[in-house]
């Protein structure tokens, strides 16, 4: 097949979910033999309108942001030329569209009335903006955070009816659609994220990990990887562990992300006189990441919202690292199939504290017991997640949409 990926984001730089599924689901379905292509913006960090990653061509288009409206101009008319002289050349068969920005471009070209189109959604547009941009005290700015939560609404709403089909990651995300834009259960499918099973594994020496990586070797190490973002219930994290450092003083938390909010938590460390026991380890990049989760006794998720799947949950559970997280979207899913008694009870500081010292707790009083839970969570990967299976379901969607008249 001649498939055309259509997205907001780049594979160039997998810095989050939606470049992770992104890149994994073009690369894999090219080295099954398919002709992927990916069209997209044009991001700073691009040398050139064109790269060839993994056996994918990328091709980007430039857009102007130097206004609201010169962007969603720049972004409808480049992407719907670059789709344009690309059909042309490639006579794609159908279209993958991965983020409403770019895609709104693409649907509205005639030429792209008669292809199969399948929307990947990975999270509501105009949510994920509403959660960026909070309301203020300004009435102006409040003004503008309507304007362009129902522009992005309208895009995406677009978009979605100019698919034949939707897939999510999650149940979660499906119920959106629903509440949003009542998109019809028969139009949505459920596909899981996945993991590599091949480069997230369980360590051989945990010890000599922590040793390269400069991670005290006795302690009791938890981990998150996060953007550091409101929604991502970092704050929380941190005020509970003052309650869980008063009960285990050898528990060390490692926060890896980058974001506008770490100022304000190294702060809120301090002021609890817990930064000693909290090393904040900036952006992980993607060759180091397996290695952090080896070395955690618990990977820990505290989302306050939109937690569309979790990839994170994925990794850490696929080195063998036991994952706690708060019951918000798809880690409710995830945990709630893997032990119901790795949710926290709520996405408050109190809860996350009392669970994170209960099982730390149990594994420090019986190793064995976290080894054994340690298998379990790699025996889960294996059983219910794998890219080969996301991959493999996107791929028979193609199929049977081509195949109907």
């Amino acid at each position: 097949m001649n498939i055309l990926f259509v997205s907001d984001v780049s594979i160039s730089n997998v810095i989050g979910g939606a470049e992770r599924v992104l890149y994994e689901q073009s690369t894999r379905l090219a080295q099954k033999g398919h002709n992927i292509d990916i069209l997209t913006r044009r991001l700073p960090e691009h040398d050139s309108d064109h790269e060839i990653i993994g056996n994918v061509r990328e091709w980007r288009y430039d857009v102007d942001q130097s206004s609201i409206l010169s962007f969603y101009g720049s972004t409808q008319l480049n992407s719907r030329r670059l789709f344009e002289s690309l059909h042309e050349k490639y006579s794609f068969e159908c279209i993958n569209l991965h983020q409403p920005f770019s895609s709104l471009g693409v649907v509205n070209s005639p030429l792209s009335k008669q292809l199969k189109k399948v929307y990947t959604s990975h999270s509501l547009s105009f949510e994920e903006y509403q959660s960026r941009n909070p309301k203020t005290g300004s009435a102006i700015r409040n003004v503008m955070r309507w304007i362009n939560t129902q522009g992005r609404k309208e895009v995406e709403k677009k978009v979605l009816k100019a698919s034949d089909k939707i897939i999510v990651l999650s149940h979660y995300t499906q119920e959106k659609l629903w509440k949003a834009y009542r998109i019809p259960p028969h139009k949505v499918v459920i596909i899981p994220g996945g993991v590599d099973v091949e480069r997230f594994h369980p360590a051989v020496n945990r010890t000599e990990i922590r040793r390269r990586l400069n991670i005290p070797e006795e302690k009791i190490i938890l981990l998150t990887i996060r953007n550091l973002v409101p929604r991502m219930g970092l704050e929380n994290l941190i005020a509970a562990m003052k309650d869980v450092i008063e009960n285990m003083p050898d528990t060390y938390l490692i926060i890896g992300g980058s974001g506008r909010l770490k100022d304000e938590l190294v702060e809120l460390s301090r002021r609890l006189k817990i930064e000693g026991n909290i090393k904040f380890a900036g952006f992980i990049l993607e060759q180091d990441l397996p290695d952090y989760y080896r070395a955690a006794d618990a990977f820990i998720l505290p989302t306050l919202e939109l937690e569309g799947f979790g990839l994170v949950t994925l990794e850490a559970l696929a080195c063998g690292t036991p994952a706690l997280g708060t019951p918000i979207g798809g880690t409710k899913e995830i945990l709630g199939i893997f032990d119901h008694s790795y949710l926290f009870r709520d996405t408050g500081s109190e809860s996350i504290a009392s669970l994170i010292i209960e099982k730390c707790q149990q594994f420090k009083e019986n190793p064995d017991l976290w080894n054994s839970i340690s298998s379990q969570c790699r025996d889960f990967v294996e059983t219910h997640y794998s890219w080969e299976r996301n991959v493999d379901a996107t791929e028979r969607i193609f199929q049977k949409l081509l195949s109907e008249p």
